[in-house]
């Protein structure tokens, strides 16, 4: 994965339009690849706001797990190992012990009649 680019740089001054919208300056957008209706999380640092495109901060959530994963010695394989368990107990919780009937497996639904 990238390593973060922790550089503070001034691009320019922005206004906020009619409907709560800011241009994100042309530069920025193409450098960081982003497209129409990127989604960007919104974050207040008191009296400021911090604009972090999402994909940074699923990168940076990688990292995190990555790093604490491998802290405690767990491979990708080790994690994918117990994937069928939870997928089991998820399941469990959210249909019970019933679970699906053969008919609403076979129609792909989650639950009878519905």
């Amino acid at each position: 994965m990238a390593t973060p680019d922790t550089s503070v740089q001034y691009l320019t001054t922005t206004r906020i339009g009619e409907k709560g919208q800011l241009t994100v300056p042309k530069q920025f957008r193409q450098d960081l690849g982003l497209g129409t209706g990127a989604p960007f999380a919104v974050l207040r640092l008191g009296d400021g706001l911090i604009l972090l495109p999402e994909q940074q901060r699923f990168e940076y959530l990688c990292q995190r797990v990555s790093s604490i994963l491998t802290a405690a010695g767990l491979t990708a394989e080790d994690v994918v190992a117990t994937l069928p368990q939870a997928r089991s107990r998820v399941f469990a919780r959210r249909y019970g012990k019933r679970g699906l009937t053969k008919s609403s497996r076979r129609r792909g639904r989650g639950r009878p009649g519905k």
